[in-house]
């Protein structure tokens, strides 16, 4: 017959949840939200939801460095464990963890425990409750060229409840093991490190609210876009000529992942509109830009090949418009739409 001792233990294995990492492109934060499973006396198998926190920096060549920083992992302790934890009196739970994570680079496989700190957390009497918990990661060299990735497995979990005078409770320490849930993506970080390639650009860019499309070229290394100014022409109201310079320009890093032999580019673009014109007078001042950022997912499409090129799309929304001048409000209603896009042919050159 389980007991309040084995209750605790089952409870305990809720609270630490894995993690750790190494990282990704320059500063670039990243969160991850995955659901493990742990075996528990008494209350049976239990889900537990961990949200991983992290910022990443990749070095730009073979031989560099890989490195983590801000790493942070929450876990929210069901109802069941709190009063498992009630049972035996503990006020507050704290210990340590060790996360599984494989590093891949090239041909090399790196498996690594990284450890974690769970901070000191008070357990109320009952309901659910959330443990934080934070860690250093080394630096890690990446010796290699080729698709680096950094993927989480289980974790084991060290901890110890105390009760309100600081005492330990009748259980002690309690370590526990848990095991990711099948069906997840369990990859943090996935890039291309120093075998990015250099395209030219053809193709267009669709303003879906203007219905016009302007031609585009430029180049595309690694994930980064870099178009060139390019020209819209469009009516408005059906008869009413107009013009619209268009510039896209990388905002900030460029991030994406390898899919097996194409890619997906997480694009961060700002967008001016350097001319814009109605009946052919200009209508726009020089700082006439989007207010915000624009993001685009960049997918290689069907015949895409890393070592030729081939087609890439996108869909993006244009938000409001700023810094345009008296017209700033009516030239923003014409352009802020979604479903606009990018359709263009990548050239290895």
């Amino acid at each position: 017959m389980p007991n309040a001792r084995s209750l605790l233990a089952a409870a305990l294995a809720c609270l630490v949840l894995p993690l750790a990492a190494v990282p990704a492109h320059a500063s670039t934060p990243i969160t991850k939200k995955l659901s493990y499973t742990c075996p528990f006396p008494l209350i049976g198998l239990q889900k537990l939801d961990v949200e991983i926190k992290a910022s990443f920096e990749v070095p730009s060549a073979p031989g560099g460095t890989f490195t983590t920083a801000d790493l942070a992992v929450s876990v929210t302790v069901p109802d069941k464990s709190t009063r498992g934890l009630a049972l035996v009196g503990a006020a507050s739970i704290e210990g340590t963890a060790s996360a599984g994570v494989t590093l891949t680079n090239g041909p090399l496989t790196l498996p690594l425990a990284l450890p974690l700190t769970v901070a000191k957390t008070a357990v109320p009497s009952s309901g659910p409750f959330t443990t934080n918990a934070s860690g250093s990661v080394p630096p890690v060299r990446l010796p290699n060229g080729g698709k680096t990735a950094l993927t989480i497995g289980g974790f084991s979990t060290r901890l110890t409840p105390k009760k309100a005078d600081g005492s330990f409770t009748g259980l002690g320490s309690f370590t526990s093991d848990c095991t990711l849930d099948a069906g997840q993506d369990p990859v943090l970080l996935s890039f291309d490190l120093g075998s990015s390639r250099d395209y030219g650009v053809t193709g267009a860019t669709t303003l879906k609210t203007l219905g016009a499309t302007a031609p585009l070229t430029g180049s595309f290394t690694g994930f980064s876009p870099a178009f060139d100014r390019a020209r819209a022409e469009f009516k408005v109201f059906g008869f009413v000529p107009g013009t619209a310079d268009l510039q896209f320009s990388p905002d900030g890093p460029q991030t994406g992942e390898l899919a097996g032999d194409g890619f997906v580019a997480h694009a961060k673009l700002a967008l001016t509109l350097p001319q814009v014109t109605l009946f052919g007078l200009p209508v726009a001042d020089a700082g006439c830009r989007a207010s915000a950022p624009i993001p685009v997912d960049l997918r290689t499409g069907a015949g895409f090949a890393l070592a030729t090129g081939g087609p890439v799309t996108g869909g993006y929304a244009i938000p409001a418009l700023t810094g345009c001048g008296t017209f700033t409000a009516y030239l923003s209603s014409l352009f802020q739409s979604d479903g606009n896009t990018f359709a263009v042919t990548l050239a290895v050159r």
